[in-house]
């Protein structure tokens, strides 16, 4: 009994991180098909403590090895999640851009700041797919590393103009099918192939692109720019959530904001 209420400061900060560590990855799976499983889990795990609290041994025994059966299940069932939750501890608490040091912050700012004239390139066809309903997908590099994205399409590397933008999303052209990434004032790769959000509170009129936007901003710092087919409204997301851009004009402050961050 001592020793229960023999509460030390590590014990403290072993909880808190404890409850960190589920807190993130609930939101992580949460509105997802993934919650009822890790609720069942938990709550599996939960009645194990009781059992052995009461010293019920043999229930005690059969849970223990269920659960030390399951580590492996929840591995296989839980990968894309434990891959989604590690990128997204890593990007949001050690990679952040919040968490910059100022000399570093200054030096990042100068490698990516995007340009007024590409600024002007990329609203400008926007605006012209948005008239025309041509569906696109751009996604801006930030500090996360894209590779693994960028290798799933085919690297360009161009200058950043209208027309070369409207060409690569005009649905008869061969690299149309996916996203266009940029970085440093250029368009890397087109037809990238980006990891689809399963979150079920998700507006059913938008569709896979939408859906692409908010699975790449989830688990990386970089935000999307989404040109509809069907409505050829615009849309802006960032860290998971997406807005109805109301006119190019706030396009445009949306981007300078993000870049002067």
């Amino acid at each position: 009994m001592i020793d229960f209420v023999n509460i030390t400061f590590i014990d403290v900060l072993d909880i808190l991180l404890v409850a960190l560590l589920i807190y993130e990855f609930y939101r992580l799976i949460r509105g997802t098909s993934a919650m009822s499983i890790f609720i069942g889990i938990l709550l599996l795990y939960v009645l194990w403590i009781v059992v052995r609290a009461l010293d019920m041994k043999l229930l005690s025994t059969i849970l223990g090895q269920v659960l030390g059966v399951g580590v492996i299940a929840m591995i296989v069932i839980f990968q894309q999640e434990i891959r989604q939750f590690l990128l997204h501890f890593g990007n949001r608490y050690i990679l952040g851009r919040k968490k910059l040091t100022k000399r570093r912050r200054a030096w990042f700012k100068n490698e990516i700041a995007i340009s007024q004239e590409v600024l002007e390139e990329i609203t400008a066809a926007c605006q012209y797919m948005s008239e025309t309903h041509t569906g696109a997908l751009i996604v801006f590099k930030h500090e996360s590393s894209l590779d693994s994205f960028i290798d799933t399409g085919d690297r360009i590397d161009a200058a950043v103009h209208r027309r070369l933008i409207e060409n690569l999303f005009f649905k008869n052209s061969p690299l149309h099918d996916g996203a266009i990434i940029m970085t440093q004032n250029r368009i890397v790769a087109a037809r990238c192939i980006l990891p689809l959000t399963d979150r079920a509170d998700i507006n059913p009129q938008y569709g896979m692109r939408h859906r692409a936007a908010i699975g790449i901003s989830e688990i990386t710092d970089a935000e999307v720019v989404v040109v509809s087919e069907e409505t050829g409204n615009i849309s802006y997301v960032a860290d998971g959530q997406i807005t109805t851009m109301q006119s190019i004009a706030e396009l445009r402050l949306r981007l300078e904001n993000s870049y002067s961050k």
